[in-house]
């Protein structure tokens, strides 16, 4: 591989980990609104569990930025948009919560490739313990989403 192919492969890369930055940057913002929109009496552990998600990606964001910047980039400063439905029952923040984690799914299945691809097992491995993660996540909020029989 040539100096300019392994050039344009780190600056793929160093895109698609500032669109994963921002997408973890935009979901602290979707699950902190989350948590302070749960109203009724089951508010206190939905509330915490929408809370502990947003420091998971907090978590996510830092890991995401530390890798960004030991590729020579720079994590963006802007989030990603965060739609805003103005819809809060638990059913419909559930929904949202899930559209989003199948997102990050998809952008972390693309670092997976990519880092396959120019052969960085240290990224791959960090990028398929995120896909499991919001694999696990999503199992998650599919079950919560579940009306009992």
């Amino acid at each position: 591989m040539t100096n300019e192919e392994k050039s344009f492969q780190n600056k793929s890369i160093l895109e698609l980990l500032s669109e994963i930055y921002r997408a973890e940057m935009a979901g602290i913002n979707r699950y902190l609104h989350y948590s302070f929109m749960i109203m009724g009496h089951n508010r206190i552990p939905i509330q915490k569990w929408f809370r502990a998600n947003a420091e998971e990606n907090m978590a996510h964001a830092v890991e995401v930025g530390e890798k960004i910047t030991s590729l020579g980039g720079h994590p963006p400063m802007v989030s990603a948009q965060v739609e805003e439905s103005n819809l809060h029952t638990v059913q419909q923040l559930l929904e949202e919560s899930l559209k989003f984690e199948l997102e990050a799914i998809g952008l972390y299945k693309k670092l997976v490739a990519a880092a396959s691809e120019c052969g960085d097992i240290a990224l791959e491995e960090l990028a398929r313990s995120f896909v499991k993660n919001e694999v696990e996540h999503t199992d998650e909020v599919r079950k919560m989403m579940r009306r009992p029989d």
